[in-house]
């Protein structure tokens, strides 16, 4: 299963810089690539683009806090997604 984080603004590219990011489903490996548009009334509906590609490092994760290092094509660095409430994390580049 792939976990899954919607972000409405683009990710940050600078430390410290924070943005929200809503949880979403979990989703089938197989969706890893999926673009395309779901219909209205549809769960997630509307445009699904994939905005960056490449490879993560789990560096810690417990409860409310995961900490990773992201070697994509458009954004690298170390990150972290902080819970908040319900769905709501806060994703931000570490220092």
């Amino acid at each position: 299963m792939l976990k899954s984080w919607a972000i409405p603004k683009e990710p940050p590219t600078d430390a410290g810089v924070k943005r929200l990011a809503v949880q979403t489903e979990d989703h089938p490996v197989d969706y890893i690539y999926f673009e395309g548009v779901i219909p209205e009334g549809g769960y997630g509906a509307g445009a699904v683009s994939v905005w960056d590609k490449g490879q993560f490092d789990l560096e810690s994760r417990e409860e409310g806090k995961i900490v990773f290092h992201l070697r994509g094509q458009r954004i690298t660095g170390r990150y972290a997604l902080i819970h908040t409430r319900g769905n709501q994390w806060i994703f931000f580049k570490t220092k």
